[in-house]
C-alpha cells in the first residue's frame, strides 16, 4: 500500500525531502480488528509539529496522520455490530484508560508512535471504529475525528456548555476551534471569537458567530467587551501565551476557561488574584475518552452538523497541505485524498 511516510525531521522548507511516498505492506488484521481502506485523512497541527521536531517521543520512520473516513475491507471473527462495506471513522485515542477525568498512562495517539491514517489501509480494534454519519461526504467525515473530539470534551464535558450561555471561541481557523463554533451555535448559545485576520472573523460570522475581534490589536479584550456588550461565561482556548492573561479580563464571575493548547507558549502576565476573586474555573482537556467519541458522533448526527473543511489535496500533494497549515491560511480542516 502507499503512504505518506517521515523519515526525517526539520524545517518546513525541507518537508519535500522529509516527508515521502513511499510502499508499505498491506496490514493484517487480529481477530478484533478491522481492516479499512481509507478514502481521506486529514491534517492536525500535531502532524506538522512532529515534522519539525516540536514533538515528545518521535520515533522515525513514522506514518503520520490521526484522522480518516474510509470502508470496510475486511473485519476478524470477532467484530460483530460492523460489516463489510460500512463506511466508517476511527476514534484517533488509543487506551485511553479506566478514568472519565483523564487519559491513562498507556494513552497513546494514531500517527505517533502507531502509524497513522495517511496511508490506504489501516488495521486497528473494533472499539476504535464507528459508522460515519449518514448526512456526511466521506471527506467532512474524515475532519471529524481529533479535533471534533478535543472541541467536544472542551465544550460540553469541562465547559459544560448549555443553552443560552455566552461563549468566547480564541483563535478561530483551526479545527478545534471552527468545531467548538459549530457546537456551541448548535447548543443555541451566543459566539464570539478572535482571529488575527479578518476573512477568518468574516467567515465565523457566515457560520452563526456574533461578531469577533482582531487580537492583533492591543486592547482586544475591552473590544470584545464592547462589541458583545458584556464577558462570556465560556471561553475555549488553544493558544495560550498572553491570550489567557486577556481571558481573565473577560470571563464572567463563576465562568469557565477551557485551554487544549498553547501554540504561542507559555504565559508570563497571569494574575492570579482574578482566579478566585472572580471564582473562575480554569480548566485543561486534551482529546477524549471513547465515551466522548461516542457522544460527539451522536451530537453531530443528531444535530447534523458539517464540520468545516479547507481544501482537499490528493496525496501526491501532501506537503503543500502542511505547507498551508504552516502558513495558518486554513479556515477549518485540512483533507488529503488518500485513495
Amino acid at each position: 500500500m502507499r503512504a505518506v511516510i517521515l523519515k526525517h525531521i526539520g524545517k518546513i522548507e525541507e518537508i519535500k525531502k522529509n516527508l515521502i511516498i513511499e510502499e508499505l505492506p498491506k496490514p493484517v488484521i487480529k481477530d478484533d480488528d478491522v481492516l479499512i481502506k481509507i478514502k481521506y485523512a486529514a491534517l492536525n497541527h500535531r502532524d506538522l509539529w512532529i515534522t519539525k521536531g516540536l514533538y515528545a517521543g518521535i520515533k522515525l520512520p513514522v506514518v503520520l496522520g490521526s484522522d480518516c473516513s474510509g470502508i470496510i475491507e475486511e473485519k476478524g471473527r470477532n467484530v460483530a455490530g460492523l460489516k463489510i462495506g460500512d463506511e466508517v471513522v476511527v476514534n484517533p485515542g488509543l487506551n485511553w484508560g479506566d478514568d472519565e477525568l483523564h487519559q491513562g498512562k498507556n494513552f497513546r495517539i494514531l500517527g505517533l508512535p502507531d502509524n497513522g491514517t495517511l496511508g490506504e489501509f489501516i488495521a486497528i480494534n473494533k472499539s476504535n471504529v464507528f459508522k460515519k454519519p449518514v448526512h456526511l461526504r466521506p471527506e467532512e467525515a474524515a475532519a471529524i475525528p481529533l479535533a471534533g473530539l478535543t472541541a467536544y470534551r472542551a465544550t460540553f464535558v469541562k465547559g459544560e456548555l448549555c443553552k443560552g450561555k455566552k461563549v468566547l471561541v480564541t483563535g478561530i481557523g483551526g479545527g478545534v476551534s471552527t468545531f467548538a463554533l459549530l457546537y456551541s451555535i448548535n447548543c443555541n448559545a451566543k459566539v464570539y471569537v478572535t482571529s488575527g485576520k479578518e476573512d477568518k472573523i468574516e467567515k465565523a460570522i457566515e457560520l452563526g458567530a456574533k461578531g469577533g475581534i482582531n487580537y492583533k490589536n492591543e486592547n482586544w479584550d475591552k473590544e470584545i467587551l464592547e462589541i458583545s456588550k458584556g464577558g462570556f461565561d465560556l471561553i475555549i482556548d488553544g493558544t495560550g501565551g498572553e491570550t489567557i492573561s486577556k481571558c481573565l479580563n473577560v470571563i464572567n464571575s463563576g465562568g469557565r476557561i477551557v485551554n487544549y493548547g498553547a501554540t504561542t507558549g507559555n504565559t508570563n502576565n497571569f494574575e492570579i488574584r482574578k482566579i478566585f476573586w472572580k471564582q473562575v474555573s480554569l480548566l485543561g482537556t486534551t482529546m477524549g475518552s471513547d465515551r466522548d467519541f461516542k457522544n460527539m458522533i451522536d451530537f453531530i448526527s443528531h444535530k447534523k452538523i458539517t464540520p468545516v473543511t479547507d481544501k482537499v489535496y490528493d496525496i501526491e500533494n501532501v506537503c503543500d497541505a502542511f505547507i498551508r497549515m504552516d502558513k495558518s491560511e486554513q479556515l477549518g480542516k485540512i483533507v488529503v485524498k488518500v485513495s
